[in-house]
């Protein structure tokens, strides 16, 4: 690729919204003075929300920002989640969690899970993995706190529901107070340079022309500059993950704030339940070869908990990645970069692992194809790992309800995921990949959740005696339990850590 000497002094961003805004928010933080910030954005282009359900490494984001917690809770409306429930998706009538805890405790060469299903063989144990899951246990009883122990056998992960619009807007104003300049208008030309393609400017409906050393792409499904300017291209998977709509509506508050997500299989899709303080958000993602838009809004409006209190808003999409997610002075950032359905609340997420990228590779001196390189060889790897795990979810069933499920039990997977499944069926293996977003305690989760149960586990577990065994699992138990006591409920906490 054609290189640029030009140092990096001004960084533009065209759109705002949650992708746009903690771009600006955390480069700024990070890379301070060294850059100029310019974000651009239109009153009148609404935004697509990516989703109000995020994983525990957006903590790491807000401590990096100096969120303080309780404000951010207050100011988005959020609440906390310690799991996703999928119902259905198996079987109709049978659920499990995936939590963002592990079962167990840690062990120095082997995985808990060998030592229970020995148990499981051995002694007729009837107890599962979720039973020795802190985050399990206080997700059904509906109960949550910080816990403050440097004991990783108690530890409850967690991240949060939040209105994505409100987190955008705090988001805006932290940027702000740390300089960033926000213009307002719309884009209606794009200058490059004739000799590298790379982008000069953008001139606006005004008339206004904005300058920049690199561009972040945050305009969403259009793809203003990586697509539309640039032309990428894009990696197509909906042959493998063929839902291609959504539609999202709110409903009231419930009354019961439950401290995780909801994930409901129908038919052909699923349905999100997401609670707020002030609303809950509701949603259904599916096939349009397999509902008309009007079945599917019939379908989420008769399986609300309350009721609904705006109008439907439908939403187009393919799932798949932009070939280049950096290409030439443009950096794709979230709807922009690709598309992976939010079964696995990993839309938000992947907007700042995108940034936090960008930050390591930043291309101070000037762009390099080296640095482009990694930073797309990176993107590629965890948009892949991502896309194999939510095959999972579908490959692996045992519905024969509708023909949506029985093709996806049917259909050819990658490569990368058969081999995962094809070493936990033989005996329990996972095994984390470098740097997959998933460990191994979320493989096991769903592969057991779905269906899987391995045919034997790994000879570590033989190492204990049939009684000590019996011991590690009682006493496994007992801390586990423990807590619950002691912990208030999740309503109590929301009340007494928010301003309303």
């Amino acid at each position: 690729m054609t290189t640029s000497a030009t140092p990096i002094k001004k960084v533009v961003i065209l759109g705002g919204g949650t992708a746009g805004w903690m771009s600006a928010a955390l480069l700024k933080k990070l890379l301070g003075n060294t850059i100029d910030i310019e974000l651009i954005e239109s009153d009148a282009i609404g935004t697509i929300g990516v989703g109000e359900a995020t994983i525990p490494p957006i903590q790491l984001l807000n401590k990096v920002l100096g969120i303080n917690e309780e404000a951010f809770l207050a100011e988005t409306k959020a609440t906390i989640k310690l799991a996703i429930k999928f119902e259905n998706w198996r079987v109709p009538g049978e659920s499990y969690y995936h939590t963002f805890g592990s079962a167990g405790q840690p062990m120095a060469f082997g995985q808990f899970h060998h030592y229970l299903q020995r148990a499981q063989q051995a002694f007729d144990v009837t107890k599962t993995i979720w039973d020795y899951d802190l985050n399990y246990l206080c997700a059904e009883q509906g109960k949550f706190a910080q816990i403050n122990t440097q004991n990783p056998v108690v530890e409850l992960p967690y991240a949060y529901h939040f209105d994505a619009g409100l987190y955008a807007k705090f988001l805006r104003k932290l940027s702000e107070q740390m300089a960033v300049k926000r213009t307002e208008g719309t884009v209606e030309q794009v200058h490059q340079d004739s000799t590298n393609g790379f982008v000069k400017s953008l001139v606006l409906k005004s008339g206004e022309q904005i300058d920049g050393d690199l561009f972040i792409d945050c305009s969403g499904f259009r793809g203003l500059l990586t697509q539309q300017t640039l032309n990428t291209g894009f990696d197509d998977w909906s042959h493998w993950l063929p839902c291609d709509r959504a539609i999202a509506v709110p409903s009231k508050r419930h009354e019961k704030t439950v401290p995780y997500t909801r994930s409901i299989a129908h038919s052909a899709g699923w349905q999100w339940r997401i609670p707020l303080q002030h609303r809950n958000g509701n949603g259904l993602v599916y096939s349009s070869h397999h509902y008309s838009d009007q079945q599917a809004t019939d379908i989420l409006l008769s399986n609300l908990d309350s009721e609904a209190i705006g109008e439907p808003n439908y939403i187009k999409f393919t799932t798949g990645r932009r070939r280049k997610q950096w290409h030439r002075n443009v950096v794709a950032v979230g709807l922009s970069s690709g598309f992976l359905e939010p079964l696995e609340s990993t839309s938000i997420h992947l907007i700042q692992s995108a940034i936090v990228r960008l930050v390591h590779l930043f291309p101070h001196h000037g762009i390099e194809s080296s640095l482009v390189d990694e930073y797309n060889k990176q993107s590629k790897t965890e948009f892949e790992q991502i896309r194999d795990f939510l095959i999972l979810h579908y490959h692996v069933n045992e519905r024969t309800d509708s023909q949506f499920w029985r093709d996806m039990r049917y259909m050819n997977i990658p490569d990368s995921l058969q081999h995962k499944i094809e070493l936990f069926k033989s005996d329990g293996r996972i095994f984390r990949e470098q740097n997959d977003l998933f460990a191994e305690s979320s493989w096991l989760q769903v592969m057991i959740g779905q269906g899987i149960q391995p045919k034997d586990y790994h000879p570590i577990a033989n190492a204990l005696s049939a009684e000590e065994l019996r011991q590690m699992l009682v006493r496994l138990e007992q801390i586990k339990h423990e807590p619950l006591g002691k912990l208030p409920s999740h309503d109590r906490f929301l009340a007494k850590y928010t301003r309303g």
